[in-house]
């Protein structure tokens, strides 16, 4: 009898593929930034720098502006708009930052809205510089930031995974094992890894993955042992 274990995991834990995985991930994830970037560009004389980031809480978000406010100490304002979660689970949060109501952290938020990313945080800082936009060239401008700088931000999709244990006969052992490997091979994206096994009066396995694909090989481990193995609470 082989042992399938292949290396050590936590027991639940967040994991992300590079974007353009399979259609299958439209139900298993989301895309997030998979790196902090930025763009500028200057409008009669003010320049407008457009940051991106990764955030996974409200309190990442307000850690990374303030972050942003040391770096850029001198600029004149920092408007934000933020999105944690994804879909219907998600916090968004905004700020004009001394601007005018409504012109400028608004239109982050429905740029930010619209990118169809979570756990993002989208910051403009504003250095002015002399001539005033007006309330629309202000609407535009800070659109353009957020627009821009999300056009330059690469992407991974962010999968949850859970875990669970299987009590499994002996005498299917291997062959749910091959049957794992053969799971992995076609669906990649959704691969489950054994992370614990446990010998005694059964054989005691602890898989992690992809939700959509831990269910699967539910169902994939019954059918080998012919209904006898168990999931574990």
């Amino acid at each position: 009898m082989r042992t399938w274990l292949r290396d050590s995991a936590s027991t639940r834990r967040t994991t992300s593929f590079p974007e353009g995985g399979s259609a299958a991930d439209v139900a298993t994830g989301y895309l997030i930034p998979a790196a902090e970037t930025s763009a500028q560009f200057t409008d009669r004389g003010s320049r407008f720098l457009g940051i991106c980031a990764c955030v996974e809480s409200v309190h990442e978000a307000r850690a990374f502006l303030q972050h942003i406010r040391q770096r850029h100490a001198d600029a004149s304002h920092h408007v934000y708009a933020f999105a944690v979660g994804h879909g219907a689970s998600v916090t968004h949060g905004m700020s004009d930052d001394g601007e005018p109501s409504g012109t400028a952290g608004r239109p982050l938020l429905a740029v930010v809205q619209g990118a169809g990313l979570g756990d993002l945080i989208v910051v403009v800082s504003r250095w002015f510089g002399g001539t005033k936009l007006g309330t629309g060239g202000l609407v535009r401008a800070y659109t353009k930031a957020a627009q821009e700088v999300l056009a330059a931000t690469p992407t991974v999709r962010r999968v949850q995974t859970k875990t669970i244990a299987m009590r499994l006969p002996y005498d299917r052992y291997d062959a749910c094992g091959e049957s794992l490997r053969r799971a992995a091979e076609e669906d990649p994206d959704n691969a489950v890894e054994i992370i614990d096994e446990i010998f005694a009066e059964h054989a005691t396995v602890r898989l992690c993955g992809p939700e959509q694909g831990v269910d699967a090989m539910i169902i994939r481990l019954r059918d080998v042992t012919s209904g006898r193995a168990e999931l574990l609470d």
